[in-house]
């Protein structure tokens, strides 16, 4: 099952954010000068011919808000990558789906929620109830593409890598799928249908068809193009999953200094950190894409060829779901100066690992083992015994072997993906509570307690679920071989609190609050390291004042309810944080065996019921290799 989850959610990184997407290409296009303008206006409204009731009347609509009805040409990158897996897919998910609106809608409250933050907790909120409403109206988000890493820049082997030795490795046929290879790959298929349609003699029909299918695939280009500029995307791309998805997400939020190949200097940020000076030299880059396409579409000089493709009228099919390298392609030589003149613009990404890597940082996502010690102070309802009803306290020490799958946080820190087993021995003290009320009793010590100082062994899981605890490991492997998708949705929306998300973890400047009560169950076995415990019971069956020396072996089950997690630090292969919990247990006892009277028929004891607290340290060391 552990496998499973990986498949659905290791690879989930994404670049900017739907709105972040389109305010870039709504900038681009605003920069457009009147003549060129004039040629997307004449484009869109060719494209949109008999999709009138889906494409909004203005190439860029600056007014378009909560609860849209159409879509704009701005809103084709965002789309595109994150919620299409191909030019031609992104095309009939715009046109013939109505989940899509409902995606717009998402992130225009998402934009919203973003400008009205007043701090990273706010905004952490806003990025949490974004994700729980993008899976609901779209239950492939997660997994679309995460079986490569295409929204990521190659990293450069080294200081002395030209730009244009950089580019061509980035979309020579069998380089591995990457942002610029992508880029330029639909952006060529772009120009090849502006170009058709500047030369070709094509009816009303044809020409509608090949706008729309051009303009979609230099949309399916700009996403990419797009993500260049997002500082987790230009870290450098290498290490396994953990490393990229921690890189990213502390570069996102926090900057990388970048150069571009040209020489300019600026500091990136990234996804849903989208400032300003990012979203104007982002757009200076698209507008320079833009205008390629839209100045083949009025040229009269020779097209230029490839051989290997035939003449169509529909949008580019490359699924860059699919894809792990860069299929063959054969195009005109004068292509790679159109490409240089915007890649020259692009930030130049890290260098691979080694002398000179920029500093990498781990998310928690991967297996680890580790160990979990603690200590904890139970309020108990009182003795096994009938008789013993008034409360008292427990205190108590633990230590396990702590072995799971991290996964913290896939889509944003609210996330909880985690799942472990513990096993290991615990010590209780001896309860406040004493066997008589007689005061005099005291001075005995815990020798008289009602509950006396025990040993047990445990076990403890943590699995993440969808509507009831446990849910996931009897549908999700059926739904896993006959209904992937619903898999996904199931897996994904467990990671993120469950279908009804209270489990969503709330991120505060204190730290980390969750609701986990059935997300994570502890089953302690007393009595079972050195025999069963021996216990004085109070007996009415013998007189009054009078005890019952018993053995007996009882199990606990222990539930906890909230967690707070208020400090986390991260190494390359190590994570460490304190754990507060409140939670509840009862201690239901076994076999009763009566020692001291064995002619009497063994009594009766009742559970005891106990709300506590446990302070413990979760130190993990993942064992991942790291890819280089």
């Amino acid at each position: 099952m552990i496998i499973l989850m990986v498949l659905a959610i290791v690879n989930s990184s994404r670049a900017w954010v739907y709105p972040e997407h389109r305010d870039i290409t709504l900038l681009a296009i605003q920069k457009l000068d009147s003549a060129q303008r004039l040629i997307l206006d004449r484009l869109w409204a060719m494209a949109r011919k008999g999709y009138e009731n889906r494409l909004d009347v203005l190439v860029a609509d600056a007014t378009l808000n909560e609860h849209p009805k159409y879509l704009d040409y701005a809103a084709f990158p965002a789309i595109a990558g994150d919620h299409s897996t191909s030019s031609e897919n992104m095309v009939q998910t715009i046109l013939h789906t109505d989940w899509i609106l409902d995606v717009a809608d998402v992130a225009a409250r998402l934009k919203n929620g973003i400008t009205a933050s007043k701090n990273r907790s706010e905004r952490e909120g806003e990025l949490r109830d974004s994700d729980l409403r993008l899976l609901r109206a779209d239950p492939e988000y997660v997994t679309r593409a995460g079986s490569n890493n295409v929204h990521f820049m190659l990293a450069r082997p080294d200081v002395n890598t030209s730009a244009n030795d950089y580019f061509a490795t980035c979309y020579k046929e069998g380089s591995e799928v990457n942002l610029i290879g992508t880029y330029t790959w639909y952006h060529t298929s772009a120009i090849l249908k502006a170009n058709r349609l500047a030369t070709e003699n094509l009816s009303p029909e044809q020409q509608s068809s090949l706008a729309l299918a051009l303009m979609a695939d230099e949309a399916f280009a700009l996403h990419f193009l797009e993500d260049g500029f997002s500082a987790g995307h230009v870290a450098g791309l290498w290490g396994n999953a953990a490393l990229r998805k921690g890189t990213h997400d502390y570069y996102d939020e926090h900057g990388l200094e970048v150069t571009t190949w040209n020489g300019k200097r600026m500091v990136l940020t990234g996804d849903a950190y989208l400032r300003s000076p990012d979203a104007e030299v982002a757009a200076n880059t698209v507008l320079l894409s833009l205008v390629q396409v839209l100045e083949a579409t009025r040229s009269s000089k020779k097209r230029m060829m490839y051989t290997d493709q035939v003449k169509v009228f529909t949008p580019d099919t490359f699924n860059i779901a699919k894809a792990n390298i860069t299929p063959p392609r054969k195009v005109d030589t004068a292509f790679r100066i159109l490409y240089e003149d915007i890649l020259i613009t692009t930030p130049v990404p890290g260098l691979a690992t080694g002398l000179g890597e920029i500093p990498r940082f781990r998310s928690q996502l991967g297996p680890f083992i580790g160990i979990a010690p603690g200590a904890n102070f139970s309020l108990v309802s009182g003795g096994f015994g009938e008789s013993q009803t008034s409360a008292g306290v427990v205190p108590g020490l633990e230590f396990a072997i702590h072995m799971g799958l991290g996964m913290d946080g896939v889509l944003n820190e609210s996330g909880d993906g985690l799942v472990f087993l513990d096993l290991g021995w615990r010590l209780d003290g001896a309860s406040s509570i004493k066997i008589a009320s007689d005061p005099g009793y005291n001075q005995f010590g815990s020798i008289l307690s009602a509950i006396p100082s025990r040993e047990a062994l445990y076990a403890r899981i943590r699995l993440p679920y969808y509507v009831i605890p446990g849910d996931l490991l009897i549908a999700g492997p059926i739904l896993y071989f006959f209904a992937p998708k619903s898999f996904n949705k199931m897996v994904s929306t467990a990671a993120q609190g469950g279908l009804i998300p209270w489990q969503t973890g709330m991120i505060t400047s204190a730290g980390r609050f969750q609701f986990i009560l059935g997300r994570e169950v502890g089953i302690y076995l007393y009595g079972s390291l050195q025999g069963a415990d021996a216990f004085l019971v109070p007996d009415d069956r013998l007189g009054e004042d009078l005890w019952a020396l018993v053995t007996v072996r009882s199990t606990k089950l222990d539930f906890p309810l909230f967690e707070y997690r208020p400090i986390r630090t991260f190494s390359r292969k190590q994570s460490a944080s304190l754990v507060i919990q409140l939670h509840t247990a009862v201690d239901i006892p076994g076999k009763v065996t009566m020692v001291s009277h064995p002619e009497v028929e063994p009594m009766k004891l009742k559970p005891v019921w106990m709300l506590g607290i446990k302070l413990g340290f979760d130190w993990r060391y993942y064992y991942s290799k790291e890819k280089k």
